[in-house]
């Protein structure tokens, strides 16, 4: 390394720690400095609280390792938001400020406070309630609880961030969390339209290329272990911000395309072999009725809004433990049940599963054939499920830039005929399962098993 560099470094360095660092040792990203700001939001009440959110909810009944919380993989984002921020700023001559860098780092590291009891089950079990129901909101929600709350306005003034612009920061913040509003017309109020490419890094709407899927694949991957061939460290170097169509986008290197498609194929692989593996949809359906049946200790049937967040702040995976070790109270019984089940490993019996080419009416007839003259009305739960590259059935390429190393001021899309020819036809495949609500492990009941698969798999062999 020449001497320019070094001092260069010195330079980025000194201008990065104009406040005390913290240090943090993360597992996956080894070592991490945060800002002061972001260490105080860390020791908060509200934030605290992540640690006892598991990240995948009943997957660590099928794989023991994943058992990490949405703690630290809150951390891992706001580190990853700061990095590849700060890699754009350095290598472009774009108007992106310390303070942009910060309240992107602030909400990489809030994006995730509204999550509710086993991640992303919480919200499958309360938006049968209220389909409205979004922890991205929550987030939101949360986050001004947390400013308020802690009094963290004066110390967001104190360490970078300026007290006349200070709401509009704000507001930038939460955008980024649950960036919902248009682009077409712009109606972002945070930042402007010429600073669109800052809405790609937390949680990126377009096409799904965000460092929240950079951390949770590779800390998810780290926890089970599996591999991720994706390399995220490559997208930060080559990334850089181009003009498409008038607006500023975050664009790759051309060349770069196939790195995104293992992106993508690691998160389908996960889908396929462990957030929707078909015990883990078991352990988790069971879990579903659970809490469903203790309604009132989650308060389902509650509206949860900004004015009662406190209570929805004392929902955590806690609730597991407070169910299972209840007293012998009437509306509890059930519930308590199911999760010793799941405890003594007495799941729910697997009829099949088929890709889902079935009519409602015809899935109808099919449930009705299975329980006809075996099992009384109710007995059989039918799960229909995805899997895809995070767009449906679109190729989410069809909506990610990229520039030429001759001229990387110029952002495009590769035509679908200049892709690589081995990418599937299709990129969403939808499928169901159907699980028969028993957990008796009996001669009878292992009987009727085998012939309701028998009856399941005869139903979709050809005519």
């Amino acid at each position: 390394m020449d001497i320019q560099n070094i001092v260069d470094e010195f330079v980025e360095l000194k201008a990065r720690c104009m406040f005390q660092i913290e240090v943090f040792h993360d597992p996956v990203h080894g070592q991490i400095a945060l800002h002061p700001i972001l260490v105080k939001i860390i020791d908060t009440p509200e934030f605290q609280r992540l640690r006892s959110i598991k990240q995948l909810g009943g997957v660590s009944f099928v794989y023991p390792g994943g058992s990490h919380s949405r703690f630290e993989h809150s951390i891992g984002v706001a580190h990853l938001a700061g990095e590849l921020a700060y890699n754009l700023q350095s290598r472009q001559n774009i108007d992106i400020t310390d303070r942009d860098i910060l309240c992107v780092q602030i909400a990489g590291l809030c994006h995730d406070l509204g999550h509710g009891p086993f991640s992303h089950l919480y919200d499958k079990v309360k938006q049968s309630h209220d389909n409205t129901w979004k922890h991205e909101k929550a987030s939101e929600w949360l986050f001004d609880h947390l400013v308020e709350h802690n009094g963290l306005e004066d110390e967001m003034v104190k360490y970078g961030l300026k007290k006349e612009q200070l709401q509009k920061d704000l507001t930038f913040i939460k955008e980024m969390i649950n960036p919902v509003k248009k682009q077409n017309p712009w109606e972002f109020k945070g930042r402007g339209e010429e600073k669109s490419f800052l809405y790609e890094i937390v949680a990126n709407k377009l096409n799904g290329i965000d460092v929240d899927k950079f951390d949770y694949l590779d800390r998810d991957c780290h926890h089970l272990g599996l591999k991720n061939t994706f390399d995220y460290q490559r997208y930060f170097l080559l990334a850089r911000v181009c003009k498409v169509n008038g607006r500023n986008h975050i664009c790759l290197r051309e060349k770069d395309e196939g790195n995104l498609y293992d992106m993508f194929y690691s998160r389908y692989s996960l889908h396929r072999r462990v957030y929707q593996h078909k015990v883990t949809q078991n352990v988790e359906l069971m879990i579903t009725e659970a809490f469903k049946g203790a309604k009132p200790l989650l308060k389902l049937s509650e509206p949860t809004n900004q004015d009662n967040i406190e209570d929805y702040i004392k929902l955590t995976d806690g609730v597991f433990e407070k169910i299972l070790y209840s007293s012998d109270e009437e509306n509890m019984i059930e519930a308590r049940e199911i999760l010793q089940r799941i405890q003594e490993r007495s799941l729910y019996k697997f009829v099949g599963e088929e890709k889902d080419t079935l009519s409602d009416k015809e899935k109808e007839e099919l449930i009705n054939k299975l329980e006809k003259d075996l099992l009384p009305p109710g007995s059989l739960e039918v799960l229909t499920f995805k899997f895809d590259f995070g767009k449906g059935d679109e190729d989410p390429l069809d909506q990610t830039y990229f520039y030429r190393k001759d001229k990387p001021e110029e952002g495009f899309t590769i035509p679908k005929e200049k892709r690589s020819t081995l990418l599937p036809e299709h990129f969403c495949e939808t499928r169901f399962r159907v699980y028969w609500k028993n957990t008796e492990n009996n001669d009878e009941v292992n009987e009727k098993l085998q012939e309701l698969k028998k009856t399941f798999s005869e139903w979709f062999q050809p005519q």
